[in-house]
């Protein structure tokens, strides 16, 4: 496989479908977002100060949109780190694998979706930073 950089993580803009008693925003498998999703998860109830993630991923994409609130994202390809703010529910980060990812800086009552391509599976996580450090070599 080939390395990713944290360049190829994007910011993609979601349809906003604008409605005098709310919007909506539709996600569509592999047409909204780069890849077909097998698995979706939120994250809430975030003490304050405490942070998320902190792991890449062998194979699976991740679609990570700020449903509610904010919070900041750290990636770090093992060269190069950036961060990127998701303060709205019609813009999400596509993280791809290989990717070191950590969610932090929630604000109050923030809810993160997660879209991922594939199924929880314990084996594609790189838990440990140098481990990944050496899986990103």
């Amino acid at each position: 496989m080939k390395k990713k950089t944290v360049f190829e993580c994007s910011l993609i803009e979601l349809p906003k479908i604008k409605n005098r008693a709310g919007n909506i925003t539709p996600v569509e498998n592999n047409i909204e977002i780069p890849f077909e999703t097998k698995r979706i998860f939120y994250l809430y109830d975030i003490p304050g100060g405490i942070s998320r993630g902190a792991h890449a991923h062998i194979n699976c994409h991740q679609f990570l949109i700020a449903a509610s609130g904010s919070f900041e994202v750290e990636l770090d390809d093992g060269k190069v780190k950036k961060t990127v703010m998701l303060n709205q529910p019609y813009r999400g980060l596509h993280i791809p694998p290989g990717i070191w990812a950590s969610e932090i800086n929630f604000s109050s009552g923030a809810i993160c979706l997660v879209l991922a391509s594939h199924k929880y599976d314990p084996t594609d996580y790189i838990r440990d930073y140098d481990s990944f450090l050496e899986y990103a070599r």
